[in-house]
C-alpha cells in the first residue's frame, strides 16, 4: 500500500524551482471554486492587475498562461508568427536555441545573431541582421539567460525593433520579479515569464502580456494560430469581459500566483529589486573572495542567477550531492557546451533571503576543504557579510 508522501527538506538555490512562500503554499490549500464562479472571476482581475504591476504594464491583454515558462514562449510565437515571418533572435545560451526551435517549428524563417555563451547580444549585430533582412516580423531576446547567468540589456535593442517596426518579443522567465523588465517604458510588446522562479510560485502558470500593437497582429493574422490550446484570440475571451469558456483553468494554482504577486506588492517592486540585488551581489562578492571565477561577462551578471567556474580539482556531481546530502541544499550544473564547467546558483524570490547567502558559503567552502580544492578559507563569509552590512 503507497504511503503518504514524507519528503526531505530542501533549500532550492539552483536555477529553478525556488522555494515557494509558505502564504503561497496555504493560499494552494484553499478550497476549489468553478472557473466560472463570480467570486473566482474576481480573483482573475485582480492577478491580472498583479501581473501589469510586476511587468510594469498598461497592456489589457495580460493573462497567465496554463503552463511553464516554455508554454509562455511557444504562446508568443505561436500567436505572434506565421509561415514565412522573419525573426531575428538573440542566441547567447539555451534558452535563445529553444526560441529558435519555437519559431521554426511556428514557420518562421529565423535569423540567429549568436555570442558567445555567458556574453551578451551585441545591439550592432541585431542592428546590422535588421539591415540584411529587411522586412522583420520580429526581434526576440532573452532578458535573463537562465543557462549562463548573462543579463542582456533591452534598451537598445527595443529601439532598433521599434525604428525597423518589428516586434520586440523578450523571454523574462528568470527575470520577472527579480529585476526590472518595465515593459511600457521600454517597449515591449510580447513577453512571457513564468510562476517558479523569482515570483515564488510553483510551476504551473506563464504571465503572458502583448502591447496593443501585438494584438494588432494577433487580430490580422490570415491563418489559424496552429495551437488551438495556446490560442490567445481565444483565451483572452475567457480572461476578458467576455468570459467565454476556452479551458478549464488551473485554479489552484491562479490562487498561488495572486497570492505570489500579492506578497511582492506588499513588499514593493523597489525593494523587491533591491533584496535580489544586494543578496545577488553579496553571493557573488564571496564566492570571488574564496577565489573563484564568475562566468558570465563583467557587467552584464543577473543578481538572481550566479553562474561559476567550477574550480580545478572539484568533481562537478560529487559537490553538489554532498550539498544536497548533508546540507538538504540544491543548485544547478551546467547546460550543453557548460556541463561540469559551471554552477549555477539561484537566489530567487522567497529563495533569495541573506541567511541562505551565508549558508552556502559556508557549506561549499566546508565540502572544497574536505576534498582538498585550493580555496581561500575563511573568506568568503566575511566578505559576502561585509558586502550585506554595507548595502543595507
Amino acid at each position: 500500500m503507497s504511503q503518504e508522501l514524507i519528503l526531505p527538506k530542501r533549500l532550492l538555490m539552483g536555477p529553478g524551482p525556488s522555494d515557494v512562500h509558505p502564504h503561497v503554499l496555504k493560499a494552494m490549500a484553499t478550497p476549489l471554486l468553478g472557473h466560472l464562479d463570480p467570486t473566482f472571476l474576481n480573483i482573475m482581475n485582480e492577478t491580472m492587475e498583479l501581473i501589469r504591476y510586476v511587468y510594469e504594464t498598461k497592456n489589457q491583454v495580460t493573462i497567465a498562461m496554463s503552463g511553464t515558462g516554455s508554454a509562455g514562449m511557444e504562446t508568443v510565437f505561436v500567436n505572434m508568427i506565421e509561415p514565412g515571418d522573419k525573426v531575428i533572435i538573440g542566441v547567447n545560451g539555451l534558452f535563445g536555441q529553444r526560441m529558435v526551435d519555437v519559431a521554426e517549428r511556428a514557420g518562421a524563417e529565423v535569423i540567429q545573431v549568436q555570442a558567445e555563451w555567458g556574453r551578451i547580444i551585441d545591439p550592432a549585430d541585431i542592428e546590422k541582421a535588421l539591415k540584411n533582412y529587411s522586412p522583420v516580423k520580429a526581434v526576440a531576446v532573452v532578458h535573463a539567460e537562465t543557462s549562463t547567468g548573462a543579463n542582456q540589456p533591452l534598451e537598445e535593442i527595443a529601439k532598433l525593433a521599434k525604428e525597423y517596426d518589428a516586434l520586440m518579443i523578450v523571454d523574462a522567465v528568470t527575470s520577472l520579479g527579480g529585476t526590472k523588465v518595465g515593459v511600457d517604458k521600454i517597449g515591449i510588446d510580447a513577453v512571457y515569464s513564468g510562476t517558479q522562479k523569482c515570483l515564488s510560485a510553483p510551476p504551473g502558470l506563464s504571465p503572458v502580456s502583448l502591447s496593443d500593437k501585438a494584438v494588432e497582429i494577433l487580430k490580422s493574422r490570415k491563418t489559424k494560430v496552429q495551437s488551438w490550446y495556446l490560442d490567445l484570440s481565444m483565451i483572452q475571451a475567457y480572461w476578458g469581459q467576455e468570459r467565454f469558456y476556452h479551458h478549464t483553468a488551473p485554479i489552484s494554482m491562479i490562487y498561488a500566483l495572486h497570492e505570489a504577486l500579492r506578497l511582492i506588492k506588499e513588499e514593493g517592486l523597489e525593494a523587491t529589486f533591491k533584496r535580489h540585488e544586494q543578496n545577488g551581489r553579496a553571493l557573488q562578492a564571496g564566492i570571488e573572495a574564496m577565489g573563484f571565477e564568475l562566468f558570465a561577462q563583467e557587467g552584464y551578471r543577473l543578481p538572481m542567477l550566479t553562474s561559476v567556474n567550477i574550480p580545478d580539482g572539484a568533481d562537478d556531481m560529487k559537490v553538489r550531492h554532498l550539498l544536497l546530502e548533508r546540507y538538504g541544499l540544491e543548485i544547478g550544473g551546467g547546460l550543453g557546451p557548460t556541463k561540469n564547467k559551471i554552477w549555477r546558483v539561484g537566489l530567487m524570490g522567497y529563495s533569495s533571503q541573506r541567511s541562505n547567502v551565508i549558508q552556502f558559503l559556508t557549506a561549499l567552502e566546508s565540502i572544497l576543504s574536505e576534498l582538498k580544492v585550493k580555496i581561500n578559507e575563511g573568506e568568503a563569509v566575511k566578505v559576502a557579510e561585509n558586502y550585506l552590512n554595507n548595502h543595507e
